[in-house]
């Protein structure tokens, strides 16, 4: 995105969390074209800086630190809150699949793993913007679960059932943070990104015809619901799972 190209700014800031590449950058980018200022986090310090220079340095910083690092998240805030002054939206999306393995053979250091990165760092991230800014001003917060959290899914159950913690983390907040915050859920079938491509490589054409749209999703179809949910055309909803899956469910299920 160029100068040239750049929207007037929105005057609204968000915080998207891992957000160097995949469906995170591809929020972000959603974000910034409608002309918010973003603060975006990721593990890696470089491929958070081209995310940054890509985004655009005059509108986009970045953060780089592990999502479920208590201390990673408080810089993370401080750092939006001394850039931009606010933090109107949080998109936690921050997520991890380490394994696939049956449920039954699960190692539980590997769960404890999945959930404390999908979900708790989830939890803190919200806490935080909460107090920060949006107890007192508003917002809304987007929590980027998936279809796994939804229906089985053969292999990667541990993934699954954090994003289900993750659907019921966005109905509790919804209730507590009401009527000032929105704060919705988006379960995503598969989408082209690196995170995913065990699930598509080499097979996509195959893995693609189990949808009814006969695609995989893009990370930009994700950033498009994202800014749905963070708009004032979604003023009245909250506490609601968008599922974003190019008509899998039709289907009856993941697969």
């Amino acid at each position: 995105m160029t100068d040239t190209q750049l929207p007037e700014l929105s005057g609204r800031v968000a915080l998207v969390t891992g957000a160097s590449r995949g469906i995170g950058y591809g929020v972000a980018e959603a974000l910034v074209a409608r002309g918010d200022r973003v603060c975006i986090t990721g593990r890696g310090e470089d491929a958070l800086k081209e995310a940054v220079e890509r985004l655009g340095a005059d509108r986009v910083i970045g953060v780089a630190g592990k999502a479920h690092d208590e201390a990673h998240q408080a810089v993370a805030v401080e750092r939006a809150m001394e850039a931009f002054g606010r933090v109107d939206f949080l998109v936690n999306n921050a997520g991890t699949n380490p394994v696939y393995s049956p449920m039954a053979e699960l190692d539980l250091n590997v769960a404890r793993k999945v959930y404390e990165t999908n979900v708790i760092s989830a939890l803190g991230f919200a806490q935080r913007t909460w107090k920060a800014w949006q107890k007192e001003n508003g917002g809304a917060i987007v929590n980027i679960a998936s279809v796994a959290g939804l229906a089985p899914s053969p292999f990667i159950g541990a993934y699954g059932m954090s994003k289900a913690a993750m659907v019921n983390l966005t109905l509790q907040l919804a209730h507590e943070f009401a009527p000032d915050v929105r704060v919705n859920a988006i379960a995503p079938a598969v989408v082209k990104t690196k995170f995913a491509q065990a699930l598509y490589e080499g097979r996509e054409e195959e893995a693609a015809a189990a949808y009814p749209l006969k695609r995989l999703g893009v990370p930009s179809d994700i950033g498009g619901a994202v800014a749905f949910l963070t708009s004032e055309q979604s003023a009245w909803v909250t506490g609601q799972t968008l599922v974003v899956d190019g008509g899998l469910f039709l289907g009856a299920g993941v697969h």
